[in-house]
Formats: structure tokens, sequence, C-alpha cells
């Protein structure tokens, strides 16, 4: 290729960005409601509405969420940085392995963040919603709890990979790899482009009763990939969010743990605050160990996520 999308003026390329989006979300559509049926002897709304049971549906379950990350988020993500940069991990910020320093701070970022979350997440799940709804809440949370339904050790790493590895690979690549540096480009302020991307992120999770903690955790996640530069430092905080979810859930079916990890806890506001006072901290300390190119310093969209920073 001699000519790249990264030439291309911002607006062109977030247009292209989300045309490819649209495709391959089409084509998925297609293959879900018509291939997979073929296929599985099952309709879409079949699984979805708890009406077919069994390890077999628990399975075809699995399979249609596994091909909703790759085909929907993974596969675009990944073709866009292919179209714009002659070298698309280096355009991706995937081209370096992070050191430890950085590595911990992501984790502890992410990690020490969930207690501020959490009251927002309670705050949020008592939000005065049309009963219609809430009732599409509580479907989406029962197809949840049966994707969750892990007896084994094995179905334990399976959903780890399912829930917690592929998710977080193949959405950093889309929301904060590509989306985050296109909005960042267009509106040509740094952090308002964070918040715009984290925002997006939560809304296409179509889940109002979770919408304010999903923006968080998007922002912080943006706020570590546009720090560093390095999109595997966003990939493992997005994993450990993912992978706790499913651990405690785990723990809770075998009886380790007495509390539901799927209910919002009642974290007191003090806790929160001071979650969210070292969670700003930490922030705080990866921009300071942070070299930011001029470029980025200036706010040149271009150059603000070229994974030459803190490795």
């Amino acid at each position: 290729m001699t000519g790249y999308l990264k030439q291309s003026s911002p607006s062109l390329q977030f247009v292209t960005f989300i045309g490819i989006f649209i495709g391959f979300m089409l084509l998925y559509g297609t293959f879900l409601y018509t291939g997979f049926p073929a296929l599985s002897g099952y309709t879409v709304d079949q699984l979805q509405g708890g009406n077919a049971t069994g390890p077999k549906v628990i399975g075809y379950l699995k399979l249609v969420q596994f091909l909703y990350t790759l085909v929907v988020y993974l596969v675009p993500g990944l073709l866009f940085g292919y179209l714009s940069d002659p070298q698309p991990a280096t355009w991706l910020g995937m081209n370096k392995s992070p050191k430890a320093l950085p590595i911990v701070l992501a984790l502890l970022i992410m990690y020490c963040s969930l207690w501020a979350v959490d009251l927002t997440a309670e705050w949020n799940q008592h939000w005065n919603v049309p009963a219609s709804i809430r009732q599409m809440e509580e479907q989406a949370d029962l197809l949840i709890e049966r994707l969750l339904q892990m007896p084994t050790v094995k179905d334990l790493i399976v959903n780890l990979l399912l829930i917690a590895v592929l998710p977080a690979i193949a959405e950093e690549v889309f929301f904060r790899g590509v989306m985050q540096r296109l909005v960042i480009q267009l509106v040509r302020l740094p952090w308002l482009g964070v918040l715009i991307t984290a925002i997006l992120f939560s809304a296409v999770h179509m889940q109002l009763l979770g919408f304010v903690p999903r923006v968080l955790l998007g922002f912080l996640l943006g706020a570590i990939y546009y720090l560093s530069g390095n999109l595997w430092l966003s990939i493992l905080g997005h994993f450990l969010v993912n992978g706790i979810q499913v651990f405690a859930a785990y723990l809770y079916q075998v009886k380790v743990i007495s509390d539901d990890p799927s209910k919002s806890g009642t974290t007191s506001w003090y806790v929160a605050l001071i979650s969210a006072l070292v969670t700003l901290s930490l922030l705080w300390v990866l921009y300071k160990r942070t070299k930011l190119p001029p470029q980025a310093e200036n706010s040149q969209p271009e150059n603000l996520s070229d994974g030459k920073r803190l490795d």
C-alpha cells in the first residue's frame, strides 16, 4: 500500500472507521439470524430468552459471544490499523512489551478504582427508568448469569478467555487504539477525547443501569493509554476488571465466598472517596513517570499514541 488512512483528514478517517464497524456488524447480524440457526438448530431469541437450556445451549451462547467480540470489535480495529499505517502495531501502540513499573501502575489504577466505581454502580442502579428498560436490563443480567455458570475449573478457564482476555484485547484495540485516537484528532482536546470515547464505550454496551460505572472504567482505561502510549497497559487493566468479576462469580458458585458479586455492594462514601483519591494519585504517578513527546504535549493528534512513551 502506498496511501494510508492516516494521511486523510480526521473526519474522513472517522467516517471510514464507522463504515467498517457497521459493515462487520451487518456481517455478524446476517450470520446470527440466518447461518447460525441453520448450524445450531436454535434461533438467537431462543438462546437469549432462556427458552432453551442445557450445556449445549450454554456452549452456543459462548460461541455467539466469541464471534461478536471477534467480528464486531477486534477485526474492524485491526483492519483499520492495517489500513492506517505501514506499521499497524506501532500505530496502535502494541509494538512494545510494557515494563514492570507501568504494568503495576496500570493494574493498581484499575483495582483501586473498583470501590469508587461500585458506589456509582449502586447509585446508577437506582435511577428512575421506564419499566421496559429495567426489564431489558434484567434479561441481560440473566443472560450474563447463564454465561457465568462455572461448575468446573475448565469452565472458569474458558470464561476467563471468553469474558476477560478476548474482550480486553478486542475492545481496547477498537475503543482506545482506534476510536480514542480519532476522537482526539477531531476535538483536538485530548482529555475531552478520552471522555467522549469512554461515553461511547459505555453506550454500545446498551445497559443504562450500568452506564456510569462503565464510563468511569472506560475513562481510566483511556487515560492509561493516553499517558503511556502503550495499548497493552489498558488491555491488562481491562483484563483485570473483567477477570475479577469472572473469578469472583466462580468463587461464589463453589461457596468460597458468600456475597453475590453480581450485586452492587454497599460501599461507604468515605471508602469510595479514598478509592478515588488513591486512583487519581496513581494516575498522577503514571503521568509523572511518562515522557510525553512534544507533539503530545502540544495536543497534535497524529502523535498522541505512537507507542514511544512509557514502555
